[in-house]
């Protein structure tokens, strides 16, 4: 980082976590696949599709939950199934990675005393950030797989090894794991085939013969531990309701949820569900911030635990896309068309329905562990569990408020300021008499069909003027820098860590001194941490750049947080977002002054917007 002297910041930071308002804020692999068995129906919609257990045999899925299991609420070895257990080539690469990042910092300080080179009469400096020094153990050098990583080196007459940084590159491609990461969840669904016949179409039912696919995520037993260890409050976070004799209940009491008393309601046939685990299962917060990358929205999750022979919630429709992973137990799921026209893909859920307004169901399941129910918004859905075994299944919810609706809400208003203020004839005075021709009353008088066929072409003629001036870039800013506000904050890999402002950089150490000086240079190559997470605005002449990375994993516990950017530094923004998710140089960003470049990405680099691609060196 920078001098203390030198406070000077490229941007104006305008960014709290406190809930109230502050200056600058705002209110608010895929193989080739057998056939797919598909259940016929009597649908208006296309049909929808199962996946019958013979087609897994074909394919094994990716090895996504790797990543889970490397976060610090890892799943226990003992627990975790076989597919979480799979390492591949880039998983020891990693492995390797992470094990050497700890010894580059315990060896920072002998690499300073050694860092210089004889050669002949005169010394030649090593300079920290071409080569990472590290003293090598003896049994490091028998390890014939880490020689194998050891392709450069210098010997020096000491028991030190300089090891080339093609070790500690940052490698991770946050594009190819979310792909891989949504690969993993609908398995073996080819992705392109999902997008194409099923995504906001049509149910999808895939059926596993691996009942521990999904339980690296949660379990019942992980539920009360949250409930003894937080602050679970009823309403806000939790829900205890029933569904019986078609009557739907929340029995939910004030204040805390404590588990002896949760556990009651349980006993007594009501079902529990958490409205965001995320914020409390770390694994699950790392699988929806994941999957923000590809589905560009926020991803949110509820789980849902129901007793034995009982259902928690009437029949009704969702306004989000659903994905229904079952962890434990089993779920007679049943799904329905929309009643009509209007309910198909709904921006609001709808009400309790009674069983006859519903019809006949098109899709009739039992799901067991392992086993995934996806279903559109507008999709009437009910789930009772059997008489000899409870349920634990996690939704996600994927795409609300993000139709093409939402985006002409956001541009049509715009458009119209802007044609108003530029067009007088948007501003001239509307025809006298007009209150006594046009209204409800005088629709079907016939009293002046010239003067209503002349007020209508008007209209018609004053909207495509308004066309004329829509601004589609504005209003997708408009509906990013919402989603951004929305979103999870992003979830590093153990090596981004270690190229990031939470891993690297200043620490304290023993008696009040700080070690661990580290400073980016010309030729530092960076790079964003995740592309949804970052949107740079330009709103009247100023630019913003508004990020989540300060983003609690409670929903809106914050207000929208920004940076303001000149309009001189904000190519330098634009350029490290247009070239993700590769590297670029500091050098390289299209601003004047080299002081001007490393202030932007020393200033990015501070508020986790971006990581490097190996750590940085220290600095005395």
């Amino acid at each position: 980082m920078s001098d203390p002297q030198t406070p000077t910041s490229a941007f104006a930071i305008y960014s709290s976590k406190r809930k109230s308002m502050s200056p600058g804020t705002t209110k608010k692999n895929n193989k080739k696949v057998p056939d797919i068995e598909v259940e016929t129906s009597k649908s208006p919609l296309p049909k929808p599709q199962q996946i019958s257990d013979k087609q897994l045999s074909s394919l094994s899925p990716s090895v996504v939950l790797n990543r889970l299991n490397s976060s610090p609420n890892g799943v226990n070895e003992n627990n975790a199934s076989p597919i979480i257990k799979t390492i591949n080539e880039s998983n020891l690469e990693d492995e390797i990675s992470r094990k050497l990042s700890k010894a580059i910092r315990k060896e920072k300080k002998l690499s300073k005393k050694n860092n210089t080179l004889k050669e002949g009469k005169g010394e030649q400096k090593v300079k920290p950030k071409l080569r990472i020094v590290l003293k090598t153990s003896k049994k490091a050098l028998r390890n014939e797989k880490l020689q194998r990583k050891m392709k450069k080196t210098i010997r020096v007459p000491s028991p030190m090894k300089i090891i080339d940084e093609e070790m500690y590159k940052n490698n991770f491609n946050p594009l190819k794991d979310t792909s891989r990461t949504f690969q993993w969840l609908i398995h073996p669904f080819p992705v392109d085939d999902f997008f194409k016949n099923s995504w906001e179409k049509t149910p999808v039912h895939i059926k596993r013969s691996i009942p521990n696919y999904y339980t690296a995520l949660m379990s019942t037993a992980m539920i009360d531990d949250i409930l003894r260890k937080n602050n679970i409050l009823y309403s806000k976070n939790l829900d205890i309701t029933s569904y019986s004799n078609g009557q739907r209940e929340t029995h939910n009491p004030q204040g805390r949820a404590l588990p002896s008393v949760v556990w009651d309601y349980y006993s007594n046939g009501c079902s529990i569900r958490m409205l965001n685990p995320q914020t409390y299962i770390k694994k699950i917060h790392t699988l929806n911030a994941t999957l923000q990358e590809l589905f560009g929205c926020f991803v949110g999750s509820n789980f849902y635990l129901t007793p034995p022979g009982s259902q928690g919630f009437a029949p009704h429709y969702d306004d989000i896309e659903a994905f229904i992973l079952q962890i434990e137990g089993k779920k007679h799921w049943r799904l329905y068309n929309p009643r009509n026209q209007s309910e198909y893909l709904p921006r609001y859920s709808s009400d309790n329905f009674n069983p006859s307004e519903i019809g006949e169901p098109i899709i009739d399941v039992i799901l067991h562990p392992g086993d995934l129910l996806y279903f559109p918004r507008g999709t009437i859905h009910q789930g009772e569990t059997l008489e000899d075994s409870h349920s634990l299944h996690l939704t996600l919810s994927v795409y609300q408020k993000n139709s093409w609706g939402d985006y002409l809400e956001k541009l049509l208003p715009t458009a119209l300021s802007t044609t108003i203020a530029n067009n007088s004839e948007l501003r001239e005075g509307l025809p006298l008499n007009y209150l006594n021709k046009l209204g409800c009353v005088f629709k079907d008088q016939n009293k002046d069909e010239e003067f209503r066929k002349n007020f209508i072409e008007k209209t018609k003629l004053l909207l495509h003027k308004v066309i004329e001036n829509i601004d589609i870039d504005a209003a997708v800013d408009e509906m990013a820098m919402g989603h951004v506000h929305d979103f999870l904050p992003p979830v590093l890999t153990p090596m981004e860590l270690e190229c990031s402002i939470l891993e690297d950089g200043e620490r304290m150490g023993a008696n009040g001194a700080i070690e661990n000086r580290v400073e980016i240079e010309p030729d530092t190559r960076i790079r964003l941490a995740r592309s949804h997470s970052v949107r740079l605005i330009e709103k009247e002449d100023v630019y913003r750049l508004y990020y989540s990375a300060d983003n609690s994993r409670e929903y809106h516990e914050y207000e929208v947080q920004f940076l303001e950017v000149g309009k001189d530094l904000a190519p330098a923004v634009a350029k490290i977002i247009s070239v993700y998710p590769e590297f670029i140089k500091v050098d390289e960003l299209p601003v004047e002054g080299e002081d001007n470049k490393v202030q932007v990405a020393r200033d990015l680099w501070e508020k986790c917007i971006i990581v490097t691609e190996v750590p940085l060196p220290t600095v005395d």
